[in-house]
């Protein structure tokens, strides 16, 4: 919002995601990786919450997931993501496959971690992150 000397005053509200049902997805982050509940309005929204980070959960009919001026549609997918940490990722890793949930990639180890990409019901990616010791 402008104070009036042309700046603007921001602050951190959430991660929009667009799915393709909001209930399925609800189910994946509170279910598989603990996020909470925070808000829903079926069946075209819904919010979660890992920590500080808000997930904004946009299905089909949502003002979020409208289609864009030059007819463009907002599709779920891409390769931005949310990052995640994580304490123990391969026994992480170990329980979401015995769940059946798909992943991206394998576990890649750097200098400062090792992360791998898991994909949300509607190929979301989310990247699980275990920081060096």
């Amino acid at each position: 919002m402008a104070d009036g000397r042309g700046s603007v005053s921001l602050d951190f509200h959430g991660v929009r995601y667009q799915v393709k049902d909001v209930s399925r997805s609800v189910a994946f982050y509170t279910r598989h990786l603990a996020f909470r509940l925070e808000h829903q309005q079926l069946p075209a929204f819904a919010s979660v919450s890992c920590g500080a980070l808000q997930l904004l959960l946009s299905g089909p009919g949502a003002s979020g997931s409208r289609p864009l001026p030059d007819g463009r549609h907002q599709e779920p997918g891409g390769w931005n993501r949310i990052v995640l940490r994580v304490a123990d990722l391969p026994a992480l890793i170990d329980g979401l496959r015995q769940a059946g949930l798909h992943f991206r990639n394998e576990m890649e180890a750097g200098p400062v971690g090792r992360q791998i990409q898991l994909e949300d019901p509607d190929g979301n990616p989310i990247e699980l992150f275990e920081p060096a010791r």
